[in-house]
C-alpha cells in the first residue's frame, strides 16, 4: 500500500521505517524536502536525520503536497500547532476520500515554557482538521502512546494494553482498526465512536506527560480493565 506520512520527527520516522519493513511504499513529507536533503548535517538533529535516511533508503523524502498525492492512506505526525498549515499545502483532490490517521496532539509552541493544550473540552485538533478538510476521513489514533510502542506494542507487557480509534466514518474506523492490528500487531483497539471522542484522547496527553516524568521513561501505556 502507498502511505503518505506528514512529519519527519520521531513519530514520522518510526512509523515510516516500520511500514517500509512491512513492504509498504512510504513517502515522508517535510516542508522543504530538497533543502533537507542538501543540509550538511551541521548540528546533532541533522546528523541524526541523515543517518536515519541512510539506514532507511526505501523511505522517500518529499514535500507535504507530494506525500498527500502519493498516499492511499495518510498519517499526520506533525507538531500539532503546525498540522493545519501542513495539510493546507495539499491539493483538495489529493485528500478527497482518503483516510488520515491523526496522531498529532494540540501542543505548543509556548512563549513562557508552560506546556498546555491550545484546544480542549469543546473541540479538538482532529475535529479542526476534519472541518478544514471535509472530504478527508479523519481517524484519531496512536496519540496516547510513545512512538516505539505505536509500531511494536508486543514490546511492552506482551502487547496486553490498549489503543483507541475515533472518527465520524465507521468504515474508516474499522479500516484503521484492521491496519493497526495487521501492520503493528495491536491486540486491543477500542472504538470510541465519532470524532468528538478525540477531545478526550488529546486531553489524555497531559496525564501521559506527568506519567512520563514520574516513571522517567515512556515505556508505558493504558490498559482498560473490564
Amino acid at each position: 500500500m502507498k502511505v503518505g506520512i506528514f512529519g519527519t520527527g520521531v513519530v514520522g520516522k518510526t512509523i515510516g521505517a516500520a511500514l517500509v519493513r512491512r513492504g509498504h511504499d512510504v513517502m515522508l513529507g517535510t516542508r522543504d524536502a530538497h533543502k533537507k536533503m542538501e543540509e550538511k548535517a551541521a548540528d546533532a538533529e541533522s546528523v541524526s536525520f541523515h543517518d536515519w535516511l541512510g539506514k532507511n533508503k526505501k523511505v522517500r523524502l518529499v514535500t507535504f503536497a507530494e506525500a498527500a498525492a502519493h498516499g492511499e492512506m495518510l498519517m499526520n505526525a506533525t507538531a500539532g500547532h503546525a498540522s493545519l498549515v501542513v495539510l493546507a499545502t495539499a491539493r483538495p483532490a489529493d485528500l478527497k476520500g482518503k483516510i488520515l490517521i491523526d496522531i498529532a496532539n494540540p501542543l505548543g509552541p509556548w512563549a513562557d515554557g508552560q506546556m498546555e493544550l491550545f484546544v480542549a473540552n469543546t473541540d479538538s485538533l482532529a475535529e479542526r482538521i476534519q472541518r478544514a478538510h471535509p472530504a478527508l476521513r479523519v481517524v484519531k489514533s496512536l496519540n496516547t502512546v510513545a512512538a516505539h510502542i505505536m509500531v511494536n506494542p508486543a514490546g511492552l507487557a506482551g502487547g496486553d494494553h490498549d489503543v483507541f480509534v475515533a472518527g465520524n466514518d465507521p468504515e474508516a474506523r474499522d479500516r484503521v482498526t484492521r491496519f493497526l492490528r495487521d501492520e503493528f500487531g495491536w491486540k486491543t483497539v477500542i472504538d470510541l465512536g465519532d470524532l468528538t471522542a478525540a477531545r478526550g484522547l488529546e486531553m489524555i496527553l497531559m496525564v501521559w506527560l506527568k506519567l512520563w516524568a514520574a516513571f522517567g521513561t515512556a515505556d508505558f501505556n493504558y490498559k482498560i480493565a473490564r
